[in-house]
């Protein structure tokens, strides 16, 4: 007769006895079944490690002493599966043994022979350990995103963007690769919320950064940079490539029609990029500083279009003509989006 237990475990749980003796893992395995556990029992961890990768345990009951052997194979587990909780199953009752056996790393000692509700009860409560770290790994993941995503779009914030910006120019300095940042602008925003309101004002925004994503690929980084205001890294990119990008993602935006409700928008986009170039040594914050001046130049020659930084072009002209402190205030200004 199988006994009856109270709070059972989800019946997902992969249980892994491993233990020498063919007679003593079967008695370990009889009351996990009673549990509709996935349970498997194996002599050596040679065993078991074929099915790691598709069949990972995650609770491991090792049926042997904590002596040098056990020892030996407890940090075997440990290193194939560092998030895996393992139970010395061990004959030897002393306080030394037990003392041994958890100061080697084993999450817990269970004495034979052991009472199977008592096993049971054990297991369960390191499941519900298990279950609490996982929650615990998943709020932080969580919490990442909200320091990291512009929650609007979706897209990656500013401090995030320039932590990732400086890792890809420094690697791109490493291998001799192409860093492009393109800055893009909404051509007339304000007129989205004047004559709409913000709300719809954010909608539009929120449906540009979809439009963003969906044309980067997974190794670009899409950012709202702020307001109105977009950004992307480009790693491994020619010149070519980068402006063939942004007239792409121009023409999308343009083709595109914003409609909530009874509210609906054409807009267009004016966009600059800069480049790395070959053997220069520069900061994130310059290369955003010249891709918004070539911004600057596509709001100045008439919107919907893309302009490029080069250093012997017009473009470099606006620095002197413009305080680096305030680039999109006067840029703004210059395209008479304010």
């Amino acid at each position: 007769m199988v006994p009856e237990t109270k709070n059972k475990a989800p019946q997902s749980c992969r249980i892994l006895v491993v233990g020498s003796d063919s007679g003593s893992r079967e008695t370990l395995l009889e009351p996990l079944r009673w549990e509709m556990w996935d349970v498997r029992g194996v002599a050596t961890i040679e065993e078991a490690e074929a099915d790691f990768e598709s069949w990972r345990p995650q609770i491991v009951l090792l049926d042997s002493n904590p002596d040098e052997a056990g020892s030996i194979l407890l940090r075997e587990f440990r290193s194939r599966l560092p998030h895996a909780s393992v139970l010395y199953i061990s004959d030897d009752s002393s306080t030394e043994a037990i003392i041994s056996g958890l100061d080697q790393g084993a999450d817990d000692y269970i004495i034979k022979p052991f009472v199977p509700l008592e096993l049971l009860a054990r297991i369960r409560t390191h499941l519900r350990i298990r279950d609490l770290q996982e929650k615990l790994v998943f709020a932080n993941e969580k919490l990442k995103e909200l320091v990291d995503i512009d929650d609007l779009t979706g897209l990656f914030n500013m401090r995030s963007l320039y932590q990732r910006l400086e890792f890809e120019i420094e690697r791109g300095r490493r291998f001799g690769r192409d860093v492009c940042v393109i800055m893009m602008d909404m051509d007339n925003f304000k007129s989205v919320n004047d004559g709409h309101d913000h709300l719809f004002g954010s909608f539009v925004l929120s449906e540009v950064g979809k439009i963003v994503k969906a044309n980067t690929r997974n190794i670009d980084i899409p950012a709202r940079y702020g307001g109105d205001e977009f950004l992307v890294v480009l790693s491994e990119v020619s010149d070519d490539g980068a402006q063939l990008f942004c007239e792409r993602l121009r023409k999308s935006i343009e083709r595109m029609n914003f409609t909530n409700g009874e509210d609906s928008i054409r807009l267009t986009i004016s966009i600059g990029y800069a480049m790395t170039q070959p053997g220069e040594v520069i900061a994130a914050r310059e290369l955003v500083r010249r891709a918004d001046h070539a911004l600057y130049e596509a709001k100045r020659t008439g919107r919907n279009r893309v302009c490029s930084y080069h250093p012997r072009s017009n473009v470099r002209v606006l620095d002197s003509a413009r305080k680096a402190s305030e680039p999109s205030k006067r840029r703004k200004k210059a395209s008479g989006d304010e």
